[in-house]
């Protein structure tokens, strides 16, 4: 009786692991097939090279390029505001503040990742942008910079939080020894534990990384969208994410070329998170084998 009653409890187990799974294959198979739908209209080589993306206009043009660009501009920037603000506030908990100190601000750095992203974007247009434009004249009113300032601050506790548990999950004899040769606070902590905590770091790092890369409403709102192929912080742009909400709006009838084009842009975007999270798995690993 007591093997049923196991039996039956691991089959309800795995039951609840495999929804991920599934969930997972069902969202592939659904992109799949709509993106098949739309490259039997629209040439595989344009969309991935082409520099004009205009599904909209009369004149329609379906190269990726400006939407990746943007994609990646606004994340770059954002990853320039939260790894060494992130990094440094995981260092301060982990090896200067006490404990109380700690127990208090922690939880309220991870309050930051609870803000609706939606209040991010109007911070970012009615807060961010006036005090740049008095530093950059001429600066457009929609712009990638404060976007991704804001969108840097957002993901913040991605990175302190996740690096602070792998700095506290390095052994304390590491530390001890560091001390003992002589090490400062400061040496100890980005020549000893930094190092020894790299794998959780980095996998933190590569998830705000995914974050920001799937970030909707704060690009909407004040970056723009306008879709050009540009690198430039200054300039108004728009994102994967930010077009799908565009066309999902319902003024684009479904089935049509328009409508399919958010199934070829979702599964590029995908595509970049699963890459991020590959390159997080194959990093994490090289590090753990580094130092064991």
């Amino acid at each position: 009786m007591q093997k049923v009653k196991e039996k039956i409890i691991e089959t309800i187990l795995l039951l609840c692991s495999s929804i991920t799974v599934f969930t997972t294959l069902g969202i592939i198979v659904i992109l799949a097939i709509e993106t098949f739908q739309f490259f039997k209209d629209v040439s595989i080589i344009e969309f991935f090279t082409g520099t004009e993306w205009t599904p909209l206009f009369a004149n329609k043009k379906f190269g990726i390029l400006p939407l990746v660009s943007g994609t990646l501009l606004t994340t770059f920037i954002a990853i320039l505001v939260a790894l060494p603000l992130g990094l440094t506030i995981a260092v301060y908990l982990n090896e200067y503040a006490d404990k109380r100190f700690k127990a208090v601000i922690k939880p309220l750095l991870e309050v930051l990742a609870a803000i609706p992203t939606v209040v991010y974007g109007f911070f970012a247009l009615t807060f961010i942008t006036p005090i740049l434009q008095s530093f950059i004249p001429g600066l457009s009113g929609f712009n990638a910079l404060s976007a991704g300032l804001v969108m840097g601050v957002m993901i913040i506790p991605y990175v302190s939080s996740m690096s602070e548990d792998a700095l506290s999950a390095v052994p304390n004899s590491l530390r001890e020894a560091a001390y003992g040769m002589g090490s400062t606070r400061l040496q100890t902590a980005f020549k000893v534990m930094l190092p020894a905590a790299s794998s959780g770091v980095i996998v933190s790092v590569i998830l705000a990384i995914s974050r920001a890369i799937g970030e909707t409403m704060i690009v909407a709102v004040a970056a723009g969208q306008e879709p050009r192929f540009t690198f430039n912080p200054l300039n108004s742009i728009e994102t994967i994410t930010t077009y799908i909400v565009q066309v999902s709006m319902g003024d684009v009838p479904q089935n049509s070329i328009e409508f399919r084009s958010i199934f070829a842009a979702g599964i590029t975007l995908f595509g970049l998170t699963f890459i991020l999270n590959n390159i997080s798995f194959w990093m994490k690993r090289k590090f753990v084998e580094k130092y064991e």
